[in-house]
């Protein structure tokens, strides 16, 4: 599949629901995807929604060669139930030479073994989407929590109370706090990199990087 438009190009190996719903996440955002899985039902059901989806045995070099697998930037291996097909499969996309691996592990387990075998990126979905869960139970006014790595993170959160009627270079949020703002929603309005006389109003969102323990101080002054 020949790249358009100089838009990266993915392919996601594995349609369960979590390989189902990054495929279509992807494809709403405009991006190219291969859908790639063993089962003809499931590739079946995505063909509408894919820019191509194939049924194959992705632990199968010559099958993933035919698909010319190595165009694509990024392959995700989104299979959970068979760690072993997760392994094998992830074996023959780094000895193919695709550039960028991402697997799904269930376990911290699986993702320390994929990682030794050359997995570019591990992701524990259930685990992450739980932490992000703990982390807007526990403190309200977060609404949205992005782990970039350990400690450090993109948050959704609300205005601060003391920040309300104050601009951005009165909050001077970098300098107390290290955090940087990237964007304030108000309404249906979205500010992108607000300017330093940009006043905030109480209900405006906060889109902000930083250290997490920096932003919870932040949350704490609300």
């Amino acid at each position: 599949m020949p790249r358009r438009n100089g838009r990266r190009e993915f392919a996601v190996i594995g349609l369960g629901r979590f390989g189902t719903s990054l495929v279509l996440t992807l494809v709403s955002r405009g991006y190219n995807v291969l859908g790639i899985d063993r089962d003809p039902d499931l590739v079946q059901r995505l063909a509408d929604h894919c820019t191509q989806v194939v049924a194959l045995d992705a632990t199968n070099e010559e099958a993933l060669r035919a698909v010319d697998i190595t165009s694509f930037d990024t392959v995700v291996v989104a299979i959970g139930s068979n760690f072993e097909a997760n392994l094998m499969t992830t074996v023959a996309l780094k000895s193919l030479g695709v550039r960028t691996v991402v697997c799904k592990a269930l376990t911290e387990r699986q993702r320390t073994i994929l990682e030794r075998i050359g997995a570019d990126r591990v992701v524990l979905p259930e685990h992450e989407a739980g932490r992000r869960l703990a982390k807007t139970l526990t403190t309200p006014a977060i609404l949205d929590h992005l782990e970039l790595e350990p400690g450090f993170s993109i948050t959704e959160l609300r205005v601060p109370e003391s920040m309300v009627g104050h601009t951005l270079i009165e909050a001077d949020l970098r300098r107390n706090y290290g955090i940087t703002v990237l964007a304030v929603k108000r309404g249906p309005a979205l500010t992108i990199s607000p300017s330093t006389s940009y006043l905030f109003q109480e209900g405006d969102l906060l889109v902000v990087i930083g250290a997490d323990e920096s932003i919870e101080r932040l949350n704490e002054v609300s």
